[in-house]
């Protein structure tokens, strides 16, 4: 039998497409008639479930199998859609065709973290999935990919409810393995703008639980800073605690060196551009009284800039050398610096649509929907490779959405935790709409 809330949502979707007037250039969706409540309304008869369903079954980058299998079932239950699976490994990808028009992209990212969860939620993850490595570990959506996609869901819905509104292509991206900065390129690399239509604009949003929720944040250029994984295996010569002198200690070489990394930032690049090079593992040694042969640091590098993010990862081997250089180590024993795949470039948005879609969002919902807590992290995103020039240059623009339980954001509880929670009707109703408005933003007029 029908609930009332889902009949509501169902005779709503169905009159809007001939409510709808016709939007006005630039800005295409100065209002959207009934959004608010055609969403609201969704949420109760729909969205809801869906994202307590997907919050208790996160799987991990690339294992996101059940995940992809509620996306095609919900996609396939709204029709007019093409569906296309295993994109990339385990992404879908869903074509909306509406006549000539624009090409706009729409993605979310479905990954959970390896994190167990303790929440207490009715709705709190209990899941354990084998990752990339072979282990067990604990699965926990703890940075929001379960609002994302139960939103691009919501969103999916109501543009085919309102194609009377709008003319183009929409592609529905929902991506793996964006917590291993690896699904994207994935992605890309297995056809996304080659076997599907290649987009004129690429729109993506993040929740947020530090930002007030309801409201939105476009920033005109860095969205996200860049993220690089590098690992740095210090090598000396080993040999009796008690002896020191008759080895070359790494041990010692790697305390110097974690400090004299630092000076990348703060010597080498000028004081009014970010970057940070943090040295988050150091394993050496076995037992006390030996002096080890190697040392291992595992660093992550960020920038806002590819010049700035160029000149620390360069840095990084000529510190390594000039320190090991100066203890004393042989040159067959120079430190040995490996950059790792789990990277992703600056995530930069085109100012120009940044400034629409803002004017955009505040047209439709308001100014006071638009958040100015300012950016505060150096948070990386793989979204950043949708834009990249080495894919074509298409322009794109990441928002995010907020999703606070606080209205002290000091106390809001941080992505990647066991405790990171968002207000789920809030974040999930408002990041619906911000992909509506985001897609007819940029989407043709009838």
């Amino acid at each position: 039998m029908t609930s009332r809330p889902l009949l509501a949502s169902l005779i709503a979707v169905a009159l809007l497409g001939a409510a709808a007037p016709k939007p006005t250039a630039p800005v295409q969706a100065l209002q959207i008639p009934e959004l608010s409540s055609s969403v609201a309304a969704d949420y109760t008869g729909s969205l809801k479930a869906l994202w307590e369903d997907l919050h208790a079954h996160p799987e991990l980058s690339f294992r996101e199998t059940r995940t992809a299998g509620v996306v095609v079932r919900e996609l396939r239950a709204i029709g007019g859609i093409e569906i296309t699976e295993q994109v990339g490994g385990t992404g879908v990808v869903g074509v909306i065709r509406n006549g000539a028009g624009p090409v706009v992209m729409l993605r979310a990212d479905m990954d959970g973290l390896p994190i167990q969860e303790r929440n207490g939620l009715p709705y709190e993850s209990k899941v354990r999935q084998i990752d990339a490595d072979g282990i067990e570990m604990p699965v926990m959506h703890a940075c929001g990919h379960d609002v994302h996609v139960a939103s691009l869901i919501g969103a999916a819905r109501q543009l085919v409810a309102r194609r009377k509104a709008w003319r183009g292509t929409i592609v529905l991206v929902f991506q793996p393995a964006e917590e291993r900065l690896g699904g994207a390129l994935a992605m890309l690399k297995d056809g996304l703008y080659t076997r599907f239509p290649k987009p004129d604009i690429a729109l993506g949003l993040h929740i947020a639980s530090g930002i007030e929720r309801g409201k939105y944040r476009v920033e005109t250029r860095v969205a996200n800073s860049s993220s690089d994984a590098v690992d740095i295996v210090v090598r000396g010569v080993g040999g009796h605690g008690a002896s020191p002198q008759q080895t070359v200690d790494p041990i010692v070489i790697s305390s110097n060196l974690v400090m004299a990394l630092q000076t990348l930032v703060s010597r080498s690049i000028s004081p009014l551009e970010p970057g940070i090079v943090t040295v988050g593992v150091v394993h050496a040694g076995t037992k006390r009284n030996i002096i080890p042969e190697e040392a291992r640091l595992e660093l992550t590098v960020r920038a806002d800039t590819p010049e700035v993010r160029a000149k620390l990862l360069d840095g990084i081997k000529r510190i390594s050398d000039g320190v090991a250089k100066t203890y004393g180590v042989p040159a067959d024993r120079m430190p040995i610096v490996s950059f790792r795949d789990e990277k992703a470039p600056p995530n930069l948005n085109d100012p120009e649509n940044a400034d629409k879609l803002r004017t955009s969002l505040a047209t439709a919902f308001g100014v006071d929907r638009l958040s100015k807590i300012e950016r505060s992290s150096m948070g990386a995103e793989d979204f950043a490779y949708y834009g990249a020039p080495e894919w074509g240059g298409v322009k794109s623009v990441f928002f995010n959405v907020g999703g606070s339980i606080t209205d002290d954001m000091s106390k809001a509880p941080p992505h990647h935790s066991p405790l990171f929670r968002i207000e789920p009707e809030a974040s999930v109703r408002a990041s619906v709409e911000g992909y509506v408005v985001a897609a007819m933003t940029f989407l043709g007029t009838p």
